[in-house]
């Protein structure tokens, strides 16, 4: 294992690879329903939203939120670009379009322009910027949940309802002149803390649960292709206890945790990989397509409040194994990433970013980055939170309102910066 010191060179390189770990449950906020008008936010954010400037090459930006609001920083130089404000505790995901973000404040998923779009020019394509800005269109929700991007769409799940919309990123920012993208809507039996994850073929994943608790997954049919009424069921699995989160390994193997292993989705078939213990809980997990391993996180304790484990999991879903790996420090549910070459990635406690290899479980380097921290015990609160885009990791230090940029690659941190605003959650776009 190999241990690199700090470093702060001038120049941070960005990928246009986006990679980002699905996180915990959802919470409560307020928000503008579907169709609300502009707000304060957005028109302040529209007195320099026109003043575009034309860029030769993608401008990928970061996007965090704290008490205040939202941060928008160039994630090349990090240096912030614009400050949104937006009242509530708000979580973020990417909307899949390389340009949008979707927040959830609650009772609706807003769509969030970091400003940043590559378009035709003549005969060459150009990068623009523009200031980022909060608009006035919203998907309406009840208790707006999990957002997954897979296959070329984006699914949202509402806890309150069950319901379940699907879209194409790539017509977001067309249909926002005039509206929101055309959807597909499911709504699940029961309202549940569930996810749903789109297929290739057209067809759908959707957790199965009710507001007692939570069994499994089952398979629908494409829309329409259930005798013209729709999704119809074509498959279920009701083995998985406690179902929370999903990845995806490899090209088109599908998971969601267990309170007793992992539900692994694949050709049209559930296969279930089993824990070491009764109770051996992995609901937060990290995909890549370079990988047919899973990341995850792995709890034993169920009684516990607040469980600080020290080991995570490892699935293989080729060989249908499970290996768990102690890090000798703990983590938390926004520690987990994946590399360019499908490398773990877990920032612990111990301030330290843990390089794994996915197949072997051998660390293969622990990069020092941030200051020793313990989780805290309410899970909406700020704690270090990683996010992986291309071949650098971005990592905040809500003790100090820092974040750091670490170059995967050479294992240094090669850029840091302090910020106005104690960090909380942290996604990004490429551009």
């Amino acid at each position: 294992m190999h241990t690199y010191p700090q470093a702060l060179p001038a120049v941070l390189a960005v990928s246009a690879l986006l990679l980002t770990a699905c996180g915990a449950a959802p919470g409560a906020g307020s928000g503008p329903s579907q169709g609300a008008g502009p707000d304060s936010a957005g028109a302040s954010a529209s007195a320099t939203a026109g003043q575009a400037k034309e860029s030769q090459a993608p401008t990928p930006r970061l996007v965090l939120t704290h008490d205040a609001g939202i941060t928008v920083l160039d994630a090349k130089t990090l240096k912030p670009v614009e400050e949104v404000p937006l009242e509530g505790f708000n979580r973020l995901s990417p909307a899949g379009d390389g340009r949008h973000v979707l927040v959830a404040t609650g009772d609706s998923f807003r769509v969030f322009d970091a400003g940043v779009w590559t378009e035709a020019h003549g005969d060459h394509g150009h990068s623009y910027a523009a200031a980022p800005r909060l608009t006035d269109r919203a998907f309406s929700a009840s208790k707006a949940g999990h957002v997954v991007n897979h296959a070329g769409k984006t699914v949202l799940f509402n806890d309150g309802s069950g319901k379940v919309e699907v879209f194409d990123p790539a017509a977001l920012t067309d249909a926002l002149k005039a509206g929101l993208p055309e959807t597909s809507t499911y709504t699940a039996p029961e309202a549940h803390h569930g996810v749903a994850i789109a297929l290739e073929d057209g067809k759908l994943l959707v957790t199965l649960g009710n507001e007692e608790g939570r069994t499994g997954l089952a398979l629908l049919s494409a829309p329409g292709n259930a005798g013209g009424q729709g999704r119809g069921e074509l498959l279920r699995n009701e083995e998985c206890p406690g179902v929370h989160g999903e990845a995806v390994a490899g090209h088109e193997t599908v998971v969601v945790g267990c309170e007793d292993g992992m539900l692994v989705y694949r050709d049209g078939a559930f296969t279930k990989v089993a824990s070491p213990d009764p109770y051996g809980r992995m609901g937060n997990q990290a995909g890549s397509h370079e990988s047919p391993v899973i990341l995850g996180d792995y709890k034993v304790d169920r009684d516990a409040d607040l469980e600080r484990p020290t080991r995570i999991s490892l699935v293989n879903t080729d060989t249908g194994t499970l290996q768990l790996v102690d890090l000798g420090a703990s983590y938390s549910f926004r520690s987990l990433g994946r590399g360019p070459g499908g490398e773990a990635l877990v920032l612990g406690t111990d301030g330290a970013l843990h390089v794994i290899d996915p197949t072997t479980g051998e660390e293969t380097a622990a990069i020092s980055v941030v200051g020793a921290w313990t989780e805290p015990d309410a899970w909406q609160d700020p704690r270090p939170t990683l996010f992986v885009q291309g071949s650098t990791a971005f990592i905040t230090e809500p003790a100090a309102s820092r974040i750091h940029a670490v170059d995967l690659k050479s294992g240094k941190i090669v850029n840091s910066t302090d910020l106005d605003h104690v960090p909380n959650e942290l996604t990004g776009v490429t551009g």
